[in-house]
């Protein structure tokens, strides 16, 4: 989601590395459906680990340097796997078997030295003491490194997804490219006030404060009018209706629940307040979409699990997105789950890409 967000926002995908095999022949997949071309250095299959040895250090490095002789800004953009710094994951930080993963993301930053990174993960590493140290620590040795550092925590309602769902983006850009369009005040501790607010559509503190509506019976097959305060375009039903579910390839992709059905049954229209089995309403935006450690979100009106295409309806994908029948329903809904929020996503490219045309077009560039 992040790639192909950033793709369509003029940027162009040339490498692409993830460990999980299913995952990348499904983003290869999804690349065919979008008509858009492979990568030019390709899909690598390995741990970003493997990246830190000399060899394929060398090999990453060259490749940045290819890309910049040819005139090209170049950026690394991921989030790496992030349960460590969960309470699902048992918050076992940079010493988890993925938490470990993002040390060597910003490892191979500071060694291949592209112009700009993007890094995404969950609240977890700000909010609990032990992972922010562990980020305060990466942040500075990011802005030791020679790069101008902007962070936040943003809520995808702020971008028009309906879910609430937030996460940590950390941006960098070379200090001295950055500093060659004079246009942000660079701190002495490296800190830039990058334009985070520049193209998101709500105050995501005004939208969780307005009056949605709250549970409601459940009646199978029912229909409910829209009569509230709150934007339509932040509902899970809008998107159930803008990404045309009825027609998707995913549309039947869903688990079925051969027990539980009673309970499920009883399960109010808007009831997320336990930890699995939260039937989303309609006319409201969704929880956070983390279809794993046993979250199930219930369809808010039929007698069932979300759908594949509805999943990805929440995380704000286009209607063309789709994933192949060949990968199996609990991996596609952990790629789902895993994902940055398609708007969320592309806004924020918009935003950096703004800052890194006219810094390709300086005399810095």
């Amino acid at each position: 989601m992040l790639d192909l967000a950033f793709e369509n926002s003029n940027y162009e995908v040339v490498f692409v590395n993830e460990y999980e095999k299913t995952f990348i022949e499904s983003y290869s997949y999804v690349r065919g459906i979008l008509k858009e071309g492979n990568p030019f250095y390709g899909y690598i299959n390995r741990s970003a680990s493997d990246f830190l040895e000399e060899k394929e250090t060398k090999n990453l490095y060259q490749m940045v340097f290819n890309e910049k002789k040819k005139g090209n800004l170049v950026g690394f953009i991921g989030g790496p796997p992030c349960p460590d710094f969960s309470v699902a994951g048992k918050n076992k930080g940079v010493q988890g078997e993925n938490g470990i993963l993002t040390e060597t993301y910003f490892k191979l930053i500071t060694k291949c030295k592209p112009d700009f990174f993007l890094f995404e993960n969950v609240k977890g590493l700000i909010r609990t003491k032990k992972h922010q140290i562990f980020y305060m620590e990466m942040r500075k040795n990011m802005a030791e490194s020679g790069y101008a550092i902007s962070d936040q925590l943003l809520n995808s309602l702020s971008y028009g997804v309906p879910q609430h769902r937030e996460r940590i983006i950390m941006i960098g850009i070379l200090h001295k490219k950055l500093k060659a369009i004079h246009k942000f005040d660079i701190k002495e501790n490296g800190e830039f006030n990058f334009p985070w607010e520049k193209n998101q559509k709500y105050d995501a503190a005004k939208i969780l404060s307005m009056k949605w509506p709250s549970e409601e019976n459940f009646v199978e097959n029912s229909s409910r009018e829209f009569n509230y305060k709150g934007p339509i375009q932040l509902t899970v039903n809008h998107w159930f209706e803008k990404n045309k579910i009825s027609d998707h390839p995913n549309r039947t992709d869903q688990f079925k629940v051969r027990q539980g059905i009673s309970k499920m049954e009883i399960i109010a229209e808007g009831d997320v307040r336990r930890k699995s089995f939260k039937r989303l309403h309609r006319w409201r935006y969704s929880p956070t979409a983390a279809y794993g450690n046993n979250e199930v979100h219930l369809h808010p009106y039929l007698k069932r699990r979300l759908s594949v295409a509805e999943a990805m309806a929440v995380q704000s994908l286009p209607k063309e997105f789709c994933l192949p029948e060949t990968v199996s329903l609990t991996k596609k809904f952990k790629m789902i789950g895993n994902g940055v929020p398609y708007l969320m996503a592309e806004s924020i490219a918009k935003t950096l890409h703004e800052i890194l045309f006219e810094i390709n077009n300086s005399n810095g560039g």
